[in-house]
């Protein structure tokens, strides 16, 4: 039995900014968020441009919301379509976060994403009030400094307050929940996937295991758990029953590490070596963030999206290497077996790459076989300490000044898209 006298009872606050490009978007423009009409575009000039963000009312009236396409856009002269202006938003996020520091220290501030936040506020009463008033409190003063609508989602722990956010508060404004909650709140939850920390592909093989819920999973046998996940168990465990140990700022569920990236390209690739192109550019940027973190991995993923104009589609494959890696090339030759195994001459729009099952980079075993390994290792960090000091297109792989690269236009903006 689950005894919640001996697990932690903070006091955490998850923040969302509602819409959070597109209200920025609004305020700039004199408009408000919550009642105007508009879409921000990653490039205005392609029809084919995908939608970063769009307003409350984009959503309700014209279904139009992240991922629709410019060209699906009524024809309607309330609408506003803008550009994507990540250099603004990246401003406005930093200054809400120092307006969060107002309320608690800095080390009780971490900032999820661009527009989510979590804050610990363990000890604010006499200054602040109860937890109920305090987020009242804030979400006031980010309405009346930035004019921008948030929702606020109150738990004992990071895992409840999320939770709460995405379930409850981002309806309602804000939302508290506790341990109590659980059985009728938390239990409830189907599709696994709705989980915070629980993804597609975990929710099938939890699926497959006949868990469709999180009440299934909150009463199935624990050692069970444990034996089929290792420690990822234990959390599923816990974390159906409500529980987070990790601290403010730690991965959800350990073990989920991972590093990768994804990209919509430009325009259709019908050469599958051009796609191999971006490919190989990819991995060496999936292998420069493992090494930025001193870690390395042994599952690689690659993901292949077809053009809509074939209907979409493509696969998702995997392979585990022997050994744990974070070499550009390791990565590459397994993405390009992959590839080549599934690949049947489609259009391709879309690629992704992953690479997980992480462990630090001290436990990558060098074989005595493999000379060039600890100079391939080696000089992955020589080429990512020149491009951190003199900026990412000082130094890049040939493959990037062909008419497939990408690495050169993609480096100049922004979290991906226009400063």
């Amino acid at each position: 039995m689950i005894s919640y006298s001996t697990v932690p009872h903070h006091e955490i606050l998850c923040i969302d900014m509602k819409s959070f490009f597109a209200s920025c978007a609004a305020v700039q423009l004199g408009l408000d968020p919550v009642t105007c009409y508009l879409a921000v575009i990653g490039d205005t000039d392609r029809e084919g441009s995908i939608v970063l963000a769009s307003s409350p009312k984009m959503k309700s009236e014209f279904g139009i919301k992240t991922g629709n396409r410019l060209f699906e856009i009524p024809n309607d002269p309330r609408i506003k379509i803008v550009n994507t202006k990540m250099g603004t938003f990246l401003k406005t996020s930093t200054e809400i976060t120092k307006l969060f520091n107002q309320f608690v220290p800095k080390e009780c501030i971490h900032m999820y994403s661009i527009d989510e936040s979590f804050l610990k506020i363990d000890g604010t009463e006499r200054l602040w009030g109860s937890t109920q008033e305090t987020a009242e409190k804030i979400r006031e003063a980010i309405k009346q400094q930035f004019n921008l609508p948030c929702a606020i989602g109150i738990g004992p722990n990071m895992l409840l307050s999320k939770l709460c956010l995405d379930l409850e508060a981002k309806k309602s404004g804000i939302a508290k929940w506790t341990y109590e909650d659980v059985k009728t709140k938390l239990w409830n939850i189907s599709p696994l996937s709705k989980m915070w920390g629980i993804g597609s592909r975990l929710e099938r093989t939890l699926n497959r295991m006949g868990i469709m819920t999180v009440g299934q999973l909150a009463n199935y046998p624990l050692a069970l758990l444990e034996k089929k996940f290792g420690i990822m168990g234990n959390q599923l465990y816990y974390h159906a029953h409500g529980i987070d140990f990790s601290e403010l700022g730690a991965p959800v569920i350990q073990g989920q590490l991972s590093f990768g990236k994804g990209q919509i390209l430009m325009r259709d690739y019908e050469d599958p070596k051009e796609v191999k192109h971006v490919i190989l550019e990819m991995c060496e940027e999936v292998a420069r963030r493992a090494r930025n973190a001193k870690k390395c991995g042994k599952t690689i993923s690659l993901s292949i999206g077809n053009s809509k104009d074939e209907g979409g589609g493509g696969f998702q494959r995997s392979r585990t290497i022997p050994e744990p890696t974070n070499i550009t090339m390791d990565i590459y030759r397994t993405c390009v077996q992959l590839f080549d195994e599934n690949f049947n001459n489609s259009t391709v729009r879309q690629i992704s790459i992953t690479l997980s099952n992480v462990c630090d980079d001290e436990q990558l075993q060098l074989s005595l076989f493999e000379e060039n390994k600890v100079k391939e290792r080696e000089l992955g960090y020589v080429m990512d300490a020149i491009r951190k000091k003199h900026g990412p297109n000082a130094i890049l792989r040939a493959v990037s000044y062909t008419k497939a690269g990408t690495s050169r236009h993609r480096n100049k903006l922004v979290g991906g898209h226009r400063a």
